[in-house]
């Protein structure tokens, strides 16, 4: 069986879900993008650190000027 024909097979197993995704106007994808930054982050940081320094890696900078 081919790649395609896998995808094929998995699109039509879940048609509904694929299709809103083509034309809902809407995108959980900034969610996904932060999820998966916080991830990167502790898994980084397991066993180097403790909650102290992931909350500043994680806070956005304060720029004075």
């Amino acid at each position: 069986m081919s790649r395609y024909q896998r995808f094929a097979r998995m699109l039509s197993r879940d048609l509904e879900a694929a299709r809103n995704a083509v034309i809902e106007p809407w995108s959980n994808g900034q969610t996904e993008g932060q999820i998966n930054k916080m991830k990167t982050l502790k898994r980084a940081m397991y066993g180097r650190a403790g909650a102290e320094l992931l909350r500043a890696r994680l806070l956005p900078l304060e720029i004075t000027g």
